[in-house]
C-alpha cells in the first residue's frame, strides 16, 4: 500500500480547519433546534394519528 503512510495521514491532519469556539457554539445550537424541532414534530404527528385512529375505533 504505496498510498497509505502516517506521514501523509499527519501531513492532511494538519491541514484540518478547525472551527472556532463561536463557530462551535453556533453549529452546535443549530443542530440541538433541528433536534428538538423534528423531535416535536414527530411525537405531535404520532399522537394525532393515535388520536386519529382511536377517534375512529380502529385502537381501543
Amino acid at each position: 500500500m504505496k498510498w497509505f503512510s502516517f506521514k501523509g495521514i499527519m501531513d492532511e491532519a494538519k491541514k484540518v480547519k478547525w472551527p472556532k469556539r463561536k463557530e462551535l457554539v453556533s453549529n452546535t445550537s443549530t443542530a440541538v433546534a433541528f433536534i428538538l424541532v423534528f423531535a416535536a414534530f414527530f411525537i405531535a404527528s404520532d399522537f394525532l394519528i393515535t388520536l386519529g385512529l382511536r377517534a375512529i375505533g380502529v385502537l381501543s
